[in-house]
């Protein structure tokens, strides 16, 4: 491989450490490959990060925002040869393992939790021909190359363009003069849940109610730090040919370019049409839906007003967030050994059965470890392995609309944040309920003789004895088996699915 002077022989590449790099590190990896971060060519070294926090530029004093930086585990840093051309290189795959770039290190340092930060440029590997809507993920010079001369109005759509949105974009594409880019957020689901493919259809819906536009694909991704995603985001829309910049939703936008904060706008019931707010009577001024109201609506299965959404938006909508009835689900209990939960979660699945309404599969922690995680061991990360395993397998039953419920003890904290990270990820509910028995009467039933066994000292790593069980703070529900009976723990489950929309009322 022949790049920019970085000579990698095929050889090397085959014998590269190959790492996977997580979510936003490869959204990143992305923007890096496409030109969108330039002058950017790799992930940043230490001392263009310690530049970048003195004086807020690289160490060449080149302007930058933020830092854009990737981690790698010990075992794959201590395979590096800083020091040898042929024996610094690292194979940077995508999520399904497939080779997307290789990077020439040139710098590497511990951070934390055994990783180890690393610097260095980055080659594309292969064609990066993968994904839904491939003919949207362009690069700036390809979309440079399509707008016309003059004014760029550049919209980063992370939620779908209802008719507010389409109007502020109107008035502002009008008053400039600009051509509109919208460019899509791809990269994760967005603020309100919605899949990426589900995203680019629904803005695609809107398309002819927009004015001469061009649509992009761009793999940003919240990094949860406002200042620093506004000006990630606005440098990304310049590197595309924007030159004003639409403000939209709660983001901040900036860094350099103009920025347009429309007025808010209502609907004025006279004549039909969206105007700014204050130049309606309040009798004749309806305001737009919040999130929140769009949601309840299609969760409840009720349609979106056209006055508010044009119905090929709402279509695609209702497509990506069917109502509760008929979304999927992931029921989660959780809860020590003996606390009755598989119990609970037999019968719940049996009662849903027998109504016939949904297709329901059990994932019993006993069963998962015999038939998905025979070999692991109780220890805390193996523990953790298993729930993210239970986590992941749930999370694809749910993508296709069934109802899962899980009930491994899962007594960390971050591992169950992890099962409802994935359930939401996959457009999916997530209702987690916390099985409270007490610890004593968990000892006191002891079907499987593990407590007496830990008591003894015969047995290790066990929850509730020697191995902590994080209590959940963030449970929909909460059971005692030791004060309800079967039949009132099921019922009680159940009441909760159906008063949340998640089941039809039983008669």
């Amino acid at each position: 491989m022949n790049s920019g002077g970085w000579l990698l022989p095929e050889d090397v590449l085959r014998d590269a450490p190959a790492y996977t790099p997580r979510a936003y590190e490869l959204a990143d990896l992305e923007l890096l490959l496409s030109g969108a971060y330039a002058p950017l060519t790799g992930f940043l070294g230490r001392e263009d990060l310690a530049s970048l926090t003195r004086r807020g530029r690289l160490a060449d004093d080149r302007s930058w925002p933020a830092a854009v930086t990737l981690e790698i585990p010990a075992s794959i840093a201590e395979q590096l040869d800083l020091a040898s051309p042929l024996g610094r290189a690292i194979v940077l795959t995508d999520l399904e393992g497939a080779p997307v770039a290789a990077m020439e290190v040139s710098d590497s340092w511990p951070t934390k939790n055994g990783m180890y930060g690393v610097g260095g440029d980055v080659r594309r590997l292969g064609d990066g021909t993968h994904g839904p809507f491939q003919r949207l993920r362009r690069t700036p010079e390809e979309i440079k190359a399509l707008l016309p001369a003059g004014r760029v109005l550049g919209v980063i759509a992370d939620k779908p363009l209802h008719r507010p949105q389409l109007a502020q974009i109107a008035h502002a594409a009008k008053q400039l003069s600009a051509h509109v880019l919208v460019m899509i957020p791809t990269a994760e689901a967005s603020p309100d849940g919605l899949p990426p493919e589900a995203l680019v259809r629904s803005i695609f819906a809107a398309r002819d109610r927009l004015p001469s536009a061009t649509l992009v694909a761009v793999s940003l991704i919240r990094r949860g730090q406002e200042i620093a995603d506004a000006l990630l985001r606005a440098r990304v829309a310049a590197a595309y040919g924007v030159t004003h910049l639409l403000s939209t939703g709660d983001s901040l936008s900036g860094g350099g370019l103009r920025v347009l904060v429309p007025r808010e706008l209502a609907y004025d019931n006279r004549d039909g049409q969206w105007r700014w707010r204050d130049d309606i009577p309040p009798p004749s001024r309806k305001l737009a839906l919040s999130q929140l109201e769009i949601n309840d609506l299609l969760d409840r299965g009720f349609p979106l007003p056209e006055w508010h959404t044009p119905p090929a938006v709402a279509k695609e909508l209702v497509r990506a967030r069917p109502p509760r009835r008929q979304r999927g689900l992931v029921v989660f209990l959780t809860g020590l050994s003996g606390s009755g939960k598989s119990t609970v979660a037999r019968q719940v699945a049996d009662t849903v059965r027998e109504a016939g309404e949904r297709t329901v599969t059990l994932l019993d922690g006993d069963v998962v470890r015999r038939e998905l995680s025979a070999g692991l061991t109780f220890s805390k990360a193996d523990r953790d392995l298993n729930v993210r395993r239970i986590g992941w397998v749930a999370a694809e039953v749910a993508r296709h609309r069934g109802l899962v419920i899980c009930c491994p003890i899962a007594p960390y904290a971050e591992a169950r944040a992890d099962a409802r990270r994935r359930a939401t990820q996959a457009g999916a509910g997530f209702v987690l309920v916390h099985v409270s028995t007490p610890l004593e009467v968990c000892e006191q039933r002891d079907r499987k003789g593990l407590y007496a066994k830990a008591r003894a000292g015969e047995l290790t790593g066990m929850t509730g004895i020697d191995d902590p069980y994080e209590t959940p703070t963030d449970a929909e529900l909460t059971i005692d088996t030791s004060e309800l009976s079967l039949a009132e723990s099921v019922k009680t489950i159940l009441e909760f699915l159906t008063e949340h929309g998640w089941s039809e009322p039983r008669r």
